[in-house]
């Protein structure tokens, strides 16, 4: 919870938070003013507050039309205005984020602004090539570079987190979402998640032009027996830890922000409630 409202906090100033480039005494300082930010809110948070903040919707009306007035999207707009909505999915162009967000600033008890996250696989208006065929040119500045370019469009239009980059290796053809990934190799694989956090996250997310990646899917997901998403994943720890996990690593060391959850069973245990993954090595 903590860590959620600290992206909450951060996202205020556009994922203002201190990178390494920064010396380290004022890193020190801005860290723990961050901090003392997130004990008072979090203070003043009842509950059903806190929770609300783990909550996520997709975009559910025309945010710049009327106000819903039945149905479940009234009740979902019932609940953005008591706050109890901590980030939106698809909710695209500066008028509609600027929608939302005065909801979320001026109505709710405690004013916090959504996180509005948004999936930019390979661009946002600027298409690039599929990560696979990225993956395939070996080209770690060009690949670096679509990212970036991907993530200023996309903050100028009011999104400020990224559902990518898709690090999961893939072996099986079979497997739908293969072409989001960049293949069999996790060395190759690995140093692409860090082109495309790099990209996305460029060197201060302070800066308005950046986003805040998210890696996924943690772990496993491209394993799935016969090649079938969702699917149930079976595997070693040899395969677990040298093909499966580098790329995450990798993509941690880089500074990437968040990381989502497989939605697969691992050995037998649903992803997200695995306390192998969830605990030891990402941790």
């Amino acid at each position: 919870m903590r860590t959620i409202i600290l992206m909450v906090i951060v996202a205020t100033a556009m994922m203002a938070f201190t990178q390494s480039n920064h010396s380290t005494t004022s890193a020190s300082k801005t860290s723990s003013a961050v901090d003392q930010r997130v004990d008072s809110l979090m203070a003043l948070m009842t509950l059903e507050e806190k929770i609300g903040q783990m909550n996520q919707y997709n975009g559910f009306w025309d945010v710049t039309g009327p106000v819903p007035a039945d149905g479940d999207a009234a009740m979902k707009y019932e609940n953005l205005r008591k706050g109890l909505v901590g980030s939106m999915l698809n909710v695209r162009g500066v008028a509609e984020v600027r929608k939302v967000q005065k909801i979320a600033v001026e109505e709710t008890r405690l004013g916090i602004p959504l996180i509005i996250g948004f999936d930019m696989i390979h661009g946002y208006k600027t298409m690039s090539p599929i990560p696979l065929a990225e993956a395939a040119s070996w080209d770690l500045a060009a690949i670096e570079k679509a990212a970036h370019i991907g993530a200023v469009e996309a903050a100028a239009a009011g999104i400020s987190w990224t559902f990518a980059p898709m690090v999961d290796i893939g072996r099986d053809a079979r497997w739908g979402r293969v072409m989001e990934g960049a293949g069999e190799d996790p060395y190759l694989g690995s140093k692409i998640a860090v082109a495309r956090v790099n990209g996305f996250q460029g060197n201060d997310l302070a800066d308005p032009l950046t986003i805040a990646a998210c890696v996924k899917h943690f772990a496993g997901y491209g394993f799935s027996e016969s090649g079938r998403d969702y699917n149930t994943v079976d595997i070693g720890t040899s395969t677990l830890y040298n093909m499966v996990l580098p790329p995450f690593k990798a993509a941690s060391d880089a500074g990437a922000r968040t990381f989502m959850n497989a939605f697969n069973v691992l050995n037998g245990i649903p992803a997200t409630g695995n306390s192998l993954l969830q605990r030891h090595p990402q941790r």
